[in-house]
């Protein structure tokens, strides 16, 4: 079956924060349900932020992915993130992915987006292919990231 997506709303974001925390505790990275409803809530409410699909598989819902949007000058204007692509392990391995990171590509054209760049855990080579095969290299740079406090 062919992948659907669909933008998410504000009805989306009680199944976005279960889909949410699967993705952190996979990737071993602390969920905060409280900080991360707050910042899901501003960009599926604010498009100037980014977008949220959900992905569907003709019943139900089975992952999202979120496009994050900022501006560099070393990447000559707009550029983006992926910053989240979940889907469900019963899902995984089907197509899904390939067909999300093209719906992205598509958007970031639409949205005159330079460069679109991603992150992954360095254990999860499944998910590093996938992002190979689709053109992405990987810069050999440290993320390096400072948290401002409120």
């Amino acid at each position: 079956m062919e992948p659907t997506f669909r933008l998410a709303e504000h009805s989306d974001v009680e199944r976005l924060i279960v889909y949410m925390r699967q993705l952190y505790v996979h990737d071993g990275t602390p969920f905060d349900e409280t900080t991360a409803r707050r910042a899901l809530e501003g960009i599926v409410r604010d498009r100037s932020l980014g977008r949220v699909w959900m992905i569907g598989d003709g019943r139900d819902t089975v992952g999202y992915v979120v496009l994050t949007l900022g501006y560099s000058l070393e990447y000559r204007g707009r550029d983006a993130f992926v910053d989240e692509l979940f889907i469900q392990p019963s899902q995984r391995r089907q197509g899904i992915g390939t067909r999300a990171l093209r719906l992205v590509e598509q958007a970031c054209r639409d949205l005159g987006v330079r460069a679109l760049h991603l992150e992954a855990e360095r254990v999860n080579v499944a998910a590093q292919a996938l992002y190979r095969r689709h053109g992405f290299v990987d810069h050999d740079r440290c993320l390096m990231t400072k948290w401002i406090e409120d």
